[in-house]
């Protein structure tokens, strides 16, 4: 796979040209440029928005029923869409797959890793209204004390390092 073109597009979403691969400023790495009409196809991170909360004396996981991470655990959350605000999406995953109404609080962190799309932002929250169970993606979900962590079953680096920095706070 191409880190620079991991979804190995082909054709411009403009004119359906062929696509390619070349320096459109000094300095910067190659972008993908359509050789008919000439449109850059910038790729940037695609931004995923979570939330940790804390409820019954645990922070809330939920164990995924979909790849990447099946039966691995995470705190809830999803992509951002298009004009959503990023705390928005995170309260908005949390209701999808567990049922939990939440009120953003802070910013946890901000996370992105080389050769990977997401950026993932992870807020702090309360609960302010449901009941956890398992909806859409959602194999399980579990209150756990921070010392019962299930730190060898997290899903992505990301959940790790956003659940530290969640409990230096």
């Amino acid at each position: 796979m191409n880190p620079r073109n991991p979804y190995e597009y082909e054709f411009c979403p403009r004119c359906g040209g062929p696509l390619e691969e070349r320096v459109v400023k000094a300095g910067e790495p190659e972008r993908l440029v359509c050789g008919e009409c000439g449109f850059v196809f910038y790729q940037g991170p695609k931004l995923v928005a979570s939330a940790i909360f804390e409820l019954d004396g645990g922070i809330v996981l939920i164990q995924r029923s979909i790849q990447p991470g099946y039966g691995k655990w995470t705190f809830p959350g999803g992509f951002v869409e298009l004009g959503e605000r990023s705390e928005v999406a995170a309260a908005r995953e949390a209701l999808e797959e567990c049922g939990v109404e939440l009120e953003i609080e802070s910013i946890v962190g901000l996370y992105s890793y080389q050769d990977s799309v997401p950026a993932i932002a992870v807020y702090a929250a309360r609960v302010v209204g449901g009941k956890p169970s398992p909806l859409d993606e959602t194999l399980d979900v579990r209150s756990f004390a921070r010392e019962d962590l299930p730190w060898p079953e997290l899903a992505f680096p990301s959940t790790e390092h956003a659940l530290k920095d969640y409990l230096r706070r």
